[in-house]
């Protein structure tokens, strides 16, 4: 009896080792399917099986229709496979039996002349197990779409194909995979590819972005994840036959980069390493060798944030796994640095040799985050840490990987990138799709110009100990002497000329009397604080107040705008610019004297201050005046001038409310008559910076027309163009005033103190100018000239609502628009420069003041006339 017993015992073993056996064979089988045909074939080493050919353990639930073609126009290990595909104009099962375990699924797709089928007007469906993978795919949409998006970005990318792929697990004993065509429509496949995960390649918790430390729970083992980008950092492509384990594709980061010159390629063909022994199927070794660093690229600090932006599907969660392993330092904290993710930190203090357990250590990190359903474009950006007093703030980053994870039984989502399904669809028709850094970015554009100048300060605190007891600089000018100063070749005779620009009609302050201006520069009288120090309110010894800048002399950046600024006022006088008054250049000191402007900033009468709220007729006529003041600046010289640093608080306001632009400090000489742009390292304010510049680093006028119409938009909501206290789609002003805008109901976010005092009509105005002049390209932006015309429109529009009463108004608008009819028949635009020589531009100063007086005095109608109009929408400068 106990032989017997022992006997079934053994038989029970040798059963279950075999049920083993068969399990591991099914969990390690590969499916390699060939589509269209019943003949295999050798790819890099792999045999595909045809998917119609016997005995490869694969079911079609019907027949469909099998294409050919006899060349393959692209490079691609898999050209063999991109010959035929298989074409169904009905749902389409393919069936896998006898699989369990983990999985990669690849889906090809190569769209080439189908017989009888246009592959233009494909629009499909991709189900697995019953969970959506994609919908409405239209092959060659997307991978214009692609190619249109990479070379947007300075990328050389000409894509013939598009793959897919998904990670996916599977409990039961097969795996369905699901074609259906749109009606009236067909669909194509060029072949399938499902790989087996030995190594689990996910893990469940993960560190949320914004979460302080927080981890969230994933449920992989639930969930289908996609690819959504996988990124070789500083490196060349990583093709699959160079990558073992999962045949992966890893691109080059380039083309993904905000700024290519602000991350240094680095390499190491050390022998390198996985910090786990877990994580050999995680990435191949080829992807730690090559990184990228942050590099002095002298765009707005020494140091700059690398930045890699992706457009991806909104409303979905994401999973974002960075690859780093330390090629440089044998030691820890030589290397500190934050991590920010869709805006918001993921780590600070991250130090790769600590986390990874020594040099040479291949290492990832994961992170989740939730994009909301407006959020169509994700920013990982890596940049210094200074709160850790560490010397080391540079970063590094060697391989990047985004994944979407299905929502609700989901990962399908549709972008309309052209007409699909129409016969009409042609390749070339397709739509190219602008990608740039657009509006949505600029969020992401003050939080990482936000951090930069929080590191700039903590760098000039550290700094301050070493430097205060050095001479510091000398002015550029001493009583008429040239300086002859090694430190400084720009030349203090060329400022030396600018000087007698301004001494001409300024004077020239003793430091004793700014001192007693400023009461010996008492605190307690500054008026505004800037990176080139402080301007007091000060009261000269004639009794005219005056608004005094004093340079810092240890700051360098303060002293190139001062230096800036200087040049600028010598040659420029005009109604709506603020004027400098004189100068005083001893001991070492570099001081200016400006007219005192009474009401301040334009920002001040917004929003933050317990001052009167502006009317709205204020608020146009303010704008007004500003545009005027730029319009002169872009017209009035023979190049022109960029202003480059437009905002509410560089609209200064005088006693009566008259609008003036001020602080030239960045302002920039703009193109010679043979150039489009002025190529220069990217400068401005958060919020106002227009995307096309930082994207291209070319400034252009349509520079200063952008941060205008984020001006104009601040005027009418009265709000912050950044607030990171709001909710995440309320952050940024521009962006959220232009949703709105779109849907043409800018008046639900209009500022409370305007209700009811404005005319609706004037209010569609101000907004159709102001979401103009965010356009995205600056080619689609109207010029400073043209925004003027529009808002002395909008002003007469406004005024005719205020005097008139109710039943007279129709009369008063009709006359409006016929006076509009008959400007837009006289407008003449005239592209000429002014005389350079200071008595003539005086001349012409005088006489646009004058003109100036009588537009603001008019007591009359509400319509200006036709001579008066003319000088405002004429390109002669003034």
């Amino acid at each position: 009896m106990q032989v017997l017993g022992l006997g079934l015992f053994r038989l029970i073993i040798l059963v279950i080792a075999f049920l083993l056996v068969r399990i591991g064979e099914a969990e390690t089988k590969s499916f390699l399917i060939n589509c269209g045909t019943n003949s295999s074939v050798n790819v890099d080493g792999r045999r595909w099986v045809g998917d119609t050919a016997p005995g490869n353990n694969v079911t079609l639930s019907s027949e469909g229709i099998e294409a050919y073609t006899a060349s393959f126009t692209g490079d691609s290990l898999y050209a063999p496979l991109y010959t035929t595909a298989l074409i169904f104009t009905d749902s389409l099962n393919y069936t896998f039996e006898g699989t369990n375990g983990s999985y990669f699924l690849r889906l090809h797709f190569y769209p080439f002349s189908f017989e009888n089928h246009n592959v233009n007007d494909s629009s499909f469906a991709v189900e697995l197990n019953g969970l959506k993978l994609v919908s409405e795919c239209n092959v060659p949409n997307e991978i214009a779409h692609k190619n249109s998006y990479l070379q947007s970005s300075g990328g050389n990318s000409s894509l013939s194909t598009l793959v897919k792929e998904f990670f996916f697990n599977v409990e039961g004993d097969a795996i369905v995979l699901e074609f259906v065509p749109a009606k009236e429509s067909f669909g194509f496949v060029s072949a399938i590819e499902i790989i087996p995960v030995m190594n689990k390649l996910f893990v469940d918790s993960v560190h949320k972005v914004g979460g302080n430390g927080a981890s969230s729970s994933l449920n992989v083992g639930k969930r289908v994840i996609q690819t959504m980008y996988r990124l070789n950092i500083g490196g060349p492509t990583i093709r699959p036959n160079q990558d073992s384990d999962l045949m992966r594709t890893w691109e080059m980061d380039s083309s993904y980069m905000v700024n290519a010159d602000a991350g240094s390629e680095i390499s190491n063909n050390a022998n390198i390493t996985f910090a786990s022994p877990n994580d050999t199927s995680v990435a191949p070794l080829l992807v730690y060798r090559t990184a990228r660093s942050m590099s002095n690229t002298e765009v707005m600090e020494k140091r700059f944030n690398m930045s890699w932006k992706f457009e991806v599907d909104p409303d979905f969660d994401y999973l974002i796994r960075l690859h780093f392993c330390e090629l440089v330092f044998d030691m820890p904290n030589q290397r500190n640095f934050r991590i920010y993710i869709d805006n918001q930190t993921a780590a600070d203090n991250f130090d790769v040799f600590v986390r990874a357990g020594g040099m040479n250590k291949a290492y990832h990190q994961d992170y989740f985050d939730v994009l909301s359903s407006n959020i169509k474009m994700l920013w990982i950006q890596l940049g210094p840490d200074t709160a850790t007093g560490s010397a080391g703030t540079d970063a590094l980053l060697n391989g990047l990987e985004i994944f979407k994870l299905s929502k609700n039984g989901n990962l399908a989502y549709v972008e309309n990138y052209g007409n699909q399904g129409s016969s009409k669809r042609s390749r070339t028709s397709t739509i190219w799709v602008s990608i740039g850094a657009g509006i949505a970015s600029t969020a992401v554009l003050a939080a990482l110009v936000l951090l930069t100048a929080f590191y700039c300060k903590k760098r000039r605190n550290k700094q301050s100990d070493t430097k205060k007891n050095s001479p510091g600089w000398r002015p550029l000018f001493l009583h008429g002497a040239v300086v002859n100063s090694n430190a400084n070749v720009r030349g203090s005779m060329g400022y030396q000329n600018q000087l007698g620009s301004v001494a001409r009609t300024g004077r020239r302050f003793t430091l004793a009397e700014i001192k007693a201006a400023t009461s010996n520069f008492d605190d307690g009288l500054v008026i505004g604080v800037g990176g080139f120090g402080k301007v007091y309110k000060g009261e000269i010894d004639d009794g005219t107040l005056a608004a005094i800048k004093r340079a810092n002399p240890q700051s360098e950046q303060g002293l190139k705008e001062f230096e800036t600024e200087i040049e600028m006022l010598s040659k420029l006088r005009h109604k709506h610019l603020v004027c400098m008054i004189g100068f005083c250049d001893e001991q070492s000191e570099m001081i200016l004297v400006y007219e005192y402007m009474a009401n301040g900033t334009l920002r001040s009468h917004l929003f933050g201050n317990d001052l009167p709220p502006l009317s709205w007729k204020q608020r146009i006529e303010v704008c007004i005046g500003a545009a005027r003041g730029l319009h002169y600046l872009h017209t009035g010289a023979e190049r022109g001038i960029i202003h480059r640093d437009v905002k509410t608080t560089n609209i200064l306001l005088d006693e009566n409310f008259i609008a003036k632009m001020a602080d030239f400090g960045l302002s920039k000489t703009g193109p010679s008559l043979e150039h489009t742009h002025v190529s220069t390292a990217v400068k401005g304010s958060f919020g106002y910076l227009d995307p096309e510049y930082f994207r291209r680093q070319q400034l252009t006028e349509k520079s200063d027309v952008y941060s205008f119409g984020v001006v104009l938009f601040e005027v009418v909501c009265a709000r912050a163009v950044i607030n990171p206290s709001l909710p995440k789609d309320q952050i940024n002003l521009a962006e959220w005033a232009m949703r709105w805008q779109r849907q043409r109901s800018l008046e639900t976010i209009l500022d409370p103190n305007l209700e009811g005092k404005y005319s609706p009509e004037s209010l569609v105005r101000f907004a159709e100018i102001a979401e103009k002049c965010l356009a995205d390209e600056g080619k689609s932006r109207p010029t400073m000239g043209e925004v003027l015309w529009h808002l002395e429109y909008v002003l007469q529009v406004q005024e005719a609502w205020l005097r008139l009463d109710a039943g007279d108004e129709s009369f008063a608008r009709s006359r409006v628009l016929r006076n509009l009819e008959e400007r837009e028949a006289e407008e003449v635009h005239e592209d000429a420069g002014v005389d350079d020589e200071q008595d003539s531009l005086d001349a012409k100063t005088e006489d646009d003041s004058e003109a100036t007086v009588r537009e603001t005095n008019r007591a009359g109608g509400v319509v200006v006339g036709a001579d008066e109009f003319s000088q405002l929408v004429s390109q002669q400068g003034r």
